[in-house]
């Protein structure tokens, strides 16, 4: 007669490994206050007893999963990949574990998995922008789920957010490219429709164009999905359309780096025949041929405070608050001033 075995307790590790149980505890919760001796010693004694700890008795008792969701438009943009690192070490430092979901920016789909992060109990929220229906504001504040906006920054939001102005940092990027003589400006966006940041960078260009007296009616605007070929197809059509303009800016540097190969393929010199910009300043922009002029975006710094006020707020309960980062321009080689 086979009888079950008894799960193995955290006494059974800690007896293994000859250690106390709370030692045993801070090396599954705080892996970095505990010496890196005693750490693999405890890892090897659980690994050889098979030890799982029982999460549903630990949450029941602490009444809280020691889970943080983040809820990102898509994966496949690395300046989410940047924030999401930080906010994942960060979160670890403080015994929380990250679940991570993606929408493909509908609208719809999140929605979908923020009930479904609450329903599997997540502790709180990272979400990307401020614009969602307030529904689910009040449904998060009914399940006692607290939730932090990053990637935008507005002062006249209430919401708690993490992040920086998108309207101010487009705006600061495109009045130095006027400052370089550009008077007929392009800007390849990504979708603005329910995407406050696209939105926000749009406005910046026109923010820029009316204080230095352009019309902004003049301003010529592809909207278009994340990519390069996108990027690339973005360019062609402004290139193809009336006068050429002498900048094109565009809403990241995925799209930028688009640009930069179509204007290659049509032969159009970068930067003397035009002038591209980008937005976001991840890797791709250092190692494209002309370096990419853009926008540096603080991702890491980001995702790091964005995971020590989460984590501070749930296990403490300090009130969350809202924190502006600066953004900062990077002039390479793409940008140089209008032909004459």
């Amino acid at each position: 007669m086979n009888l079950k075995r008894p799960a193995p307790t955290l006494y059974d590790v800690a007896v293994a490994a000859d250690v106390s149980t709370a030692t045993v505890s801070r090396c599954m919760n705080f892996p970095d206050q505990v010496a890196k001796k005693t750490y693999y010693k405890v890892m090897a004694a659980i690994k050889e007893l098979g030890y799982s700890p029982n999460f549903g008795a630990k949450a029941m008792a602490a009444r809280r999963t020691n889970t943080i969701g983040a809820i990102i438009p898509t994966m496949e943009n690395a300046m989410f990949a940047r924030g999401l690192e930080a906010f994942q070490k960060e979160l670890r430092l403080h015994g929380f574990t990250m679940l991570v979901a993606s929408t493909s920016y509908r609208p719809d789909v999140e929605e979908e998995q923020i009930r479904s992060l609450v329903a599997r109990g997540a502790d709180a929220l990272l979400l990307i922008g401020h614009e969602r229906e307030a529904d689910i504001y009040r449904f998060l504040e009914t399940q006692g789920v607290p939730s932090l906006i990053t990637w935008v920054f507005d002062e006249k939001i209430t919401q708690p957010s993490v992040g920086f102005d998108n309207r101010v940092a487009m705006m600061e990027m495109a009045m130095k490219v006027i400052e370089f003589g550009h008077t007929r400006l392009g800007f390849i966006s990504a979708i603005t429709f329910q995407n406050d940041r696209a939105a926000a960078r749009l406005d910046g260009i026109k923010d820029a164009m009316k204080s230095a007296a352009l019309n902004t009616s003049d301003l010529s605007v592809i909207e278009t999905n994340y990519g390069i070929d996108e990027g690339a197809k973005a360019f062609d059509s402004l290139m193809g359309n009336g006068p050429r303009p002498t900048a094109v800016l565009c809403g990241n540097d995925v799209l930028a780096v688009g640009a930069l190969r179509r204007a290659r393929e049509l032969k159009i010199a970068v930067p003397q025949d035009v002038s591209i910009i980008g937005f976001d300043d991840i890797e791709l922009a250092q190692v494209a041929y002309p370096s990419l002029t853009t926008v540096r975006v603080p991702h890491r710094d980001m995702g790091r405070r964005a995971g020590h006020i989460l984590a501070d707020h749930v296990k403490n309960g300090t009130p969350l608050k809202s924190l502006q980062l600066k953004t900062e321009i990077i002039l390479r080689e793409t940008l140089a001033p209008v032909k004459t």
